[in-house]
């Protein structure tokens, strides 16, 4: 099992920045698919990063202004977000995959107004 808690979210204004946390309960080195997803009121929740095997993918939506990264040292994950703008907003979920399972944290709410 691994537990998953997620942080850094919080209010920003439009163009502003935020880097969300994902701290996992164990090593990750050997996990190999983790990703970053959001869901926004009245919306199905949506992939928005992942590294899976060292390679990142991104929604179009948020290309050349999100970056996924890991520090295994530290176990976590992070989703630097920057020029956000107010459809970011959401709840953002982190999730890895330990071959069958899925495991999601509790999400952290990014909110983008002025």
């Amino acid at each position: 099992q691994v537990q998953l808690v997620e942080s850094g979210g919080g209010l920003v204004q439009p163009g502003g920045s935020l880097r969300l946390s994902c701290a996992a309960s164990r090593s990750i080195s050997s996990i190999n698919v983790m990703g970053w997803y959001r869901q926004a009121p009245g919306k199905e929740r949506e992939l928005v990063a992942s590294i899976t095997s060292g390679r990142t993918n991104y929604a179009d939506s948020v290309k050349g202004r999100f970056t996924i990264s890991r520090d295994n040292a530290k176990n976590t994950v992070y989703l630097q977000m920057n020029s956000l703008k107010p459809e970011d907003t959401a709840v953002y979920y982190c999730k890895v995959v330990v071959f069958p399972f899925d495991y999601w944290g509790q999400g952290t709410q990014v909110t983008v107004s002025s």
